[in-house]
């Protein structure tokens, strides 16, 4: 299976959640047992020589692949949620994004200064999300911060916005 076979799989809707946002569906993706397992293969091939000892998964589809990840690099996992959804105490990072403002929450337990972390989630449009958790990261002091993502859309130009210290990936660049 190749790349652009990956990207076919993904379903793509137009005009959701709001007008004029073209929202690209992993879901399909995900329940095609080869593309999952390609892309699995492929996440993992990108880090596993990289020393990572957390994945922390963005809310919500950063929690599909994430784990999957993390189980298949030796690594803990964590979840990146959005406020009241954590149960222990929390740190926060807000953010604008494309439709809206937003926080993203992490329990300030959940990463140590000896951990080499991988932030993931599936797309990355403007950045706003991903630059609010790599904020968020940051305050918590890791060895090493990379950032990956399933789909990156180049024309919006998110990747601009880290900092040239944080290695910015895609599995796929629409």
């Amino acid at each position: 299976m190749s790349k652009e076979t990956l990207a076919k799989s993904i379903r793509e809707i137009p005009d959701f959640p709001i007008p004029g946002i073209l929202f690209y569906d992993v879901t399909t993706l995900f329940k095609n047992p080869s593309a999952l397992q390609e892309l699995s293969d492929t996440l993992y091939e990108m880090y596993k020589d990289k020393g990572i000892t957390k994945v922390v998964g963005i809310e919500s589809r950063g929690f599909i692949m994430g784990p999957i990840l993390a189980t298949r690099l030796g690594a803990g996992f964590v979840p990146m949620r959005k406020p009241g959804k954590l149960p222990a105490e929390t740190i926060e990072e807000s953010y604008d994004k494309e439709y809206g403002k937003d926080t993203v929450q992490i329990h300030k337990d959940a990463i140590e200064p000896d951990d080499v972390v991988l932030l993931h989630d599936d797309l990355l449009a403007t950045g706003g999300t991903m630059e609010a958790a790599c904020k968020l990261m940051k305050k918590m002091n890791p060895q090493k911060i990379y950032v990956n993502f399933i789909i990156e859309l180049k024309d919006l130009h998110g990747k601009d916005l880290f900092s040239k210290d944080v290695n910015v990936e895609s599995v796929l660049i629409l």
